[in-house]
């Protein structure tokens, strides 16, 4: 079917050609458009034939532009196609853990590599044809983010589920014959995919650099709602310690060999391992930021930064309050000891997640309930609430609650805050 045109950009060369709203994209120089990733490819060149529908006919247009100038259309879907959902039945599939009062959209399982290339989201390749992973190569689709978990083949299909897990060594090796990068994850589980496991996925998946430029290390996140499901738990502090040391005995070898480090273990495998961050420089250039690696050295060093060249004078005197996951609480409050801003006063407000439940401790899983109840009772001129617990350019919460609904109910003001440390030491000055 053609892909239906919502939107002409006035001006454009779509613009200019005549195309207007309702009419269908039939095929960019004679060739069928799968997707969003087909249409920039095809529309990208110098040379362009259109067909498109108007009205039952078919009519050709021919032009010429600039090398990746853009058309001008948006399309009735953001893909141009649907969803490729998830084929997996994952022992640790968060998903699967939700509480039976989360919203139908959370249940949602994307799988699907597009949305990697273009967002960054991690895809296990398990439904992905060869003809897929071909068109991968041939539109040069990268970086890419996998989920790996393990390079042992039979762990890794018991871990996914189905035994297409099983062919993810084939798939990398044939992206890396193809010039595609990526970057790899394993979601480490106790007793599971650590141990000696990690290890050989650590030297297999560093046998493809440069294809594979890093892999996270991410401990498997578990909330209180597994009836039925495998039997895991959270790791304990000496376990975590195991797997700092496997990741610090490779990183040496990487280091020493290629001048990467490689191998990154998340946050939350030194705050479960009671031991400090590593430097700012230790992250490189922080390629797995959005995995929970290095994001807490990150604020630290952007709000140092910031601080220095801060006029404090023009802060606003007031109290502020900052809700945060249990975990990263300690870390907050020894951020506000050491970057003081003057009149003003801030509370770091662990808050427990009673959502997901208490098992879950990170700061961007709690949900609009979950500061209603841990705010009760508190006086502040504001609160800071961090994006990261927003649905992405919504403000709504996990839980289906407003923004402005909780700030109505917890009875301060709110004040959304970015990510950055720039932008957290700007809310501290509580300024309007």
């Amino acid at each position: 079917m053609p892909h239906r045109i919502i939107a002409v950009e006035p001006g454009s060369i779509a613009d200019q050609l005549g195309l207007r709203v309702g009419d269908g994209l039939v095929s960019v120089n004679g060739k069928k458009v799968i997707d969003w990733i087909d249409y920039q490819a095809f529309t990208s060149e110098e040379q362009i034939d259109l067909v498109i529908e108007r009205d039952g006919e078919e009519t050709e247009y021919s032009l010429e532009k600039d090398d990746w100038e853009p058309l001008g259309l948006t399309f009735d879907s953001h893909l141009m196609s649907g969803i490729r959902e998830c084929v997996n039945k994952c022992i640790f599939c968060f998903v699967d853990q939700l509480p039976a009062c989360a919203r139908d959209s959370l249940r949602v399982k994307d799988d699907d590599w597009r949305l990697s290339l273009m967002t960054g989201s991690f895809v296990t390749l398990t439904n992905v044809s060869d003809a897929e992973l071909q068109r991968i190569v041939d539109r040069h689709a990268s970086p890419l983010y996998v989920s790996v978990h393990a390079t042992d083949m039979k762990l890794r299909a018991h871990m996914l589920g189905t035994e297409r897990g099983a062919l993810l060594m084939k798939q990398l090796n044939r992206l890396k014959a193809g010039s595609i990068e990526f970057h790899a994850q394993a979601v480490l589980c106790p007793g599971v995919n650590d141990g000696p496991q990690l290890e050989k996925t650590i030297a297999d998946l560093m046998a493809l650099y440069p294809a594979c430029q890093s892999l996270a290390l991410v401990p498997v996140g578990l909330t209180d709602h597994r009836e039925g499901l495998c039997g895991l738990r959270k790791y304990t502090r000496d376990e975590a310690r195991a797997v700092l040391d496997a990741a610090e005995k490779w990183q040496k070898r990487s280091l020493k060999k290629y001048g990467t480090r490689f191998v990154f273990p998340s946050d939350e495998f030194y705050l479960a391992a009671k031991r400090p961050i590593p430097p700012d420089e230790f992250y490189e250039d922080y390629a797995q930021i959005e995995n929970g690696v290095g994001m807490m050295r990150q604020l630290e060093t952007e709000l140092e930064d910031a601080y220095g060249e801060a006029d404090l004078d023009g802060a606003k005197p007031g109290r502020l309050l900052v809700p945060t996951g249990m975990d990263i609480a300690p870390f907050m409050k020894g951020l506000m000891r050491r970057f003081p801003v003057p009149g003003v006063e801030i509370e770091i407000v662990p808050i427990e997640n009673r959502f997901f439940g208490p098992s879950v401790t990170v700061t961007g899983l709690l949900t609009g309930s979950d500061l209603v109840r841990g705010l009760a009772g508190k006086d502040a001129d504001k609160v800071l609430v961090t994006e990261c617990m927003l649905r992405d350019q919504e403000d709504v919460f996990l839980d289906d609650m407003t923004f402005d609904e909780v700030q109505e109910k917890v009875g301060i003001p709110f004040v959304k805050v970015g990510r950055r440390g720039d932008e957290l030491l700007e809310a501290m000055m509580n300024r309007d």
